[in-house]
């Protein structure tokens, strides 16, 4: 009878294992078929074009389309295949190479003391932490599991929105951790409603800065000396 019910247990556990994994792929399957009218839609958004802020041009311009070849971006991929096999036997995801260089140029340029990502266990996580090798480094799957000393402000924050649950509790006690150099960065903030009614509160905020909306990736600033503004860019 053990045996019956550990059969069916397990079948049950598969079947929900495939739905989720087959209704990943639809979703995945969908978003690539409408990224080139998306990417359409927001062509007058590139390379700063009619952005009059000198921040927000020199980010965009400087920052996010920049093209120029880093140290590290060499030796880079195989840490990231030296990663993946070190989490083999778990769900391991590889970040896009586009994002991943993104993520280590606004590392570069933030030069944080404290590195928090959440979310999937990730490749990007090599370039996260290669842009400050000094830096503290912690890794969660879930909210939950992220541990700071009282008080300690999150410096750099990367949070995979499409895994890791943003509820209105959590996003207030993540607002509550920044400084004005604090950069934060929502992986999916397009993934659907609620990220973008979670994205579109962040903007609203009154403790949150400039906005960047990249579509999939939404990067807030804090520094209040800078008029707040909201930009979209097409990446």
């Amino acid at each position: 009878m053990r045996d019956l019910f550990f059969y069916i247990g397990s079948s049950l556990l598969l079947k929900n294992s495939i739905f989720v994994l087959l209704f990943f792929m639809y979703m995945s399957i969908i978003r690539k078929l409408k990224h080139p009218f998306i990417w359409l839609s927001r062509f007058r958004n590139r390379c700063g074009y009619g952005v009059h802020s000198p921040f927000a041009f020199n980010f965009i311009t400087n920052v996010i389309y920049e093209r120029l070849p880093y140290y590290a971006y060499s030796t880079l991929p195989m840490q990231e295949r030296e990663l993946a096999r070190h989490n083999k036997g778990r769900m391991f995801f590889w970040e896009s190479r586009k994002v991943s260089r993104l993520l280590f140029r606004l590392v570069n340029m933030a030069q944080p003391d404290v590195i928090v990502h959440v979310g999937r266990r990730s490749s990007a996580a090599v370039y996260l932490q290669a842009a400050k090798t000094t830096a503290t480094y912690l890794y969660a799957e879930s909210f939950s599991e992220v541990s700071l000393n009282d008080g300690m402000p999150i410096d750099f924050l990367f949070v995979d929105a499409k895994a890791a649950l943003l509820t209105p509790q959590v996003l207030d006690n993540l607002l509550s951790r920044h400084s004005s150099q604090s950069i934060y960065v929502f992986r999916g903030i397009g993934y659907g409603k609620e990220m973008r009614a979670c994205w579109k509160k962040l903007q609203d905020d009154e403790r949150t800065g400039i906005t960047f909306d990249l579509y999939d990736l939404g990067i807030v600033f804090f520094d209040k000396k800078k008029l707040k503004q909201h930009y979209t860019v097409n990446f």
